[in-house]
């Protein structure tokens, strides 16, 4: 709406005891009645998108709004709040969230006149969504003379919508809250919260999260009549579930609620959320341990990423506990199409690129015995399990504070995170791991000296910190400050192992290429040609970056292929002329990894001499800048 609209839009929320008339209103405005007749039809479709409201026109009478004390509130409280310059983000994601919600196209003007901006601006936005919307299997079309409208499904449509923030790096889940009404925000809370104590349903504070902006899609989708369609078949199969029993009580309250009636399709597709959403490891053990396909998908998993590392996983009953709850909801989110992102993927990536390695190495194995494609989204959270693992195996059993760890993110990143504490604070014992929704009945069961969370608390009396899921260094100052006891040790790899499998014949400088994949291309047929690899390693190691960028930041990247088809160790090295785009960064030193089986004791400290060095920018841009083998091996050596 333009400034005109909403001062209009302002006096009929405010003076509203008797009608008014359009000869007045036109007055008040300095523009003509029809002005005020065009002004009250945009009016009145914005009520209907936000509300319940409408405006009512009375012949002889005047103009009334027809709506809700508590809608009548929170649309002024929307009026008066929405500034007329917005930020780049926030723009971006309502044009999304508008074109994703509308039935009808939408003109470049008006969202000029509604953002004050230029048309060159919204332009360039358009292109933005229009690649985004492609990762969803959307199109972004554009009719002559009418606007621009998404072309897809209502499923894909509604994917997307969860997932607005994607589209700004810096955005988070409140930019899609911002969209809905308070009063909606708060009614679907609260059902979700009588569903959640009903039937006695853990899930994670992340989980619940994404129900609450899946039910608020929904509740706005029905609302205008755009509804999800689902096969016969697939109904059928849910109609035996016990979560499509919880829903019909959720549903029931929201209807009573908003006063419409939601088609049987929806219920479906609520209940699909309801079985893949991520649950707390306590509340499912039971339950899945009758699972026989989940168990042996879990026990496949551990056994060959256990062979591969040489990491006794197996052994790790935390370990298997974890895997099987989180696993659980990951099959049923690829059953029903539910993908999910990651926000810590990139800094897990480069904090843990060997276990990263292999994790994606594993499940390669994975979908080809189980049919089950796991992302590096989904990837990235099983690293963090076994992550953890081995920090159990490596970490002290000393304990002597007692402390409770509140994690949002789910069991993966609670272990790990206990995992860390427990192995870098001597002087700590970990009462429980609970999410944030579960903190007060923990605290009357344990009593603790403090609380280690990750997301802000309210109405604690404990003490408490907020850190970091991945206790990252300067939480650990922050943590050593709030302690008494630290001891912390950090352990260097030595890269003797790394000097010795870099040759002159593997070696190659002022790299000219356009692609990442043609680097990995010439490097691995260098590795076939001088037979240290199998005729289909190049192959394979394509496959493997397709799956995920190998990129572990500052300017480096590692791409590998299967141990199994390496007859003996050596690594290819690329200096790049230029710097290329390699997932979400620009490469310009490539380390292609040929590490055989039996070298694979040496994998994790080639991997982690290499992380290192990553992390240090002043050796990173001395390695780019090498004009011989003498001189890159003298920079390693450092």
């Amino acid at each position: 709406m333009n400034e005109r609209q909403k001062e209009l839009l302002k006096i009929l929320l405010t003076e509203y005891q008797d009608p008014l008339l359009i000869q007045e209103l036109a007055s008040r405005l300095d523009c003509s009645e029809k002005t005020v007749r065009n002004d009250l039809k945009q009016i009145d479709l914005y009520l209907r998108e936000v509300s319940s409201g409408s405006i009512k026109r009375k012949p002889g009478v005047g103009i009334t709004l027809e709506i809700d004390e508590t809608e009548r509130f929170e649309v002024l409280h929307l009026l008066l709040s929405t500034a007329p310059f917005q930020g780049k983000g926030e723009r971006i994601i309502e044009i999304a969230f508008q074109l994703l919600t509308s039935n009808n196209p939408i003109t470049i003007q008006a969202f000029v006149s509604q953002h004050y901006v230029a048309k060159t601006v919204i332009k360039k936005e358009l292109d933005n969504i229009q690649h985004w919307l492609a990762s969803f299997d959307l199109e972004l079309i554009s009719k002559p003379g009418l606007g621009h409208m998404i072309k897809g499904t209502e499923l894909q449509k509604r994917q997307a919508l969860s997932r607005l923030p994607l589209l700004v790096s810096t955005a988070n889940r409140n930019y899609v809250l911002d969209l809905f009404l308070l009063h909606e925000i708060t009614t679907v809370k609260k059902a979700l919260r009588d569903l959640r104590l009903n039937y006695q349903l853990s899930f994670t504070d992340e989980a619940m999260e994404s129900l609450l902006v899946h039910a608020l899609i929904m509740l706005k989708r029905t609302r205008q009549k755009s509804p999800v369609l689902v096969p016969e078949e697939e109904k059928v199969h849910v109609f035996g579930q016990e979560e499509y029993r919880y829903a019909a009580s959720f549903f029931k309250q929201l209807e009573a609620a908003f006063r419409i009636s939601f088609p049987e399709d929806e219920r479906v597709y609520f209940t699909w959320h309801l079985i893949s959403g991520k649950v707390t490891e306590s509340s499912v053990k039971d339950k899945l341990s009758s699972d026989d396909f989940l168990l042996e998908v879990v026990s496949s998993f551990t056994r060959k990423l256990s062979k591969l590392t040489l990491f006794p996983f197996e052994k790790d009953a935390v370990l298997e506990s974890g895997l099987v709850v989180h696993m659980h909801s990951v099959i049923n989110r690829i059953r029903y199409g539910f993908p999910i992102t990651n926000p810590m993927l990139s800094e897990i990536k480069k904090m843990y690129p060997y276990m990263f390695s292999m994790v994606i190495l594993t499940l390669g194995e994975v979908k080809q015995t189980y049919n089950l494609d796991i992302k590096e989204d989904e990837a990235a959270y099983l690293v963090l399990h076994f992550q953890a693992s081995i920090e159990r195996m490596e970490g002290s059993k000393s304990k002597r504070r007692k402390t409770l760890i509140v994690c949002h993110m789910g069991v993966g990143m609670s272990h790990l995170l206990e995992a860390k504490i427990t192995q870098n604070y001597k002087g700590i014992e970990i009462a429980a791991c609970v999410s944030k929704a579960e903190v007060d009945q923990a605290l009357k069961k344990e009593q603790v000296d403090f609380i280690i969370s990750t997301v802000p608390l309210e109405k604690v009396e404990v003490p408490y910190l907020v850190i970091s899921p991945l206790l990252e260094t300067t939480d650990k100052e922050k943590l050593s400050q709030f302690i008494d006891e630290l001891d912390h040790k950090v352990v260097k790899n030595g890269g003797s192992s790394l000097q010795r499998l870099i040759s002159k014949d593997l070696f190659f400088l002022g790299v000219d290429k356009e692609h990442r994949y043609e680097v990995v291309e010439l490097l691995g047929n260098a590795l076939i040609q001088k037979g240290y690899v199998k005729e289909n390693f190049t192959h394979n190691a394509l496959l493997r970056e397709r799956k995920s960028a190998t990129s572990i930041g500052g300017g480096i990247a590692i791409p590998h292929a299967d141990p199994r088809l390496i007859h003996k160790s050596a690594i290819a090295v690329a200096i790049l002329k230029d710097p290329i785009e390699w997932g979400n960064e620009f490469v310009s030193v490539v380390f292609l990894l040929a590490i055989a089986n039996s070298d694979q004791k040496i994998t994790r400290e080639v991997i982690g001499q290499i992380a290192a060095i990553s992390e240090d920018p002043t050796v990173a841009k001395e390695l780019a800048e090498t004009y011989d083998m003498e001189s890159f091996i003298s920079v390693l050596e450092k």
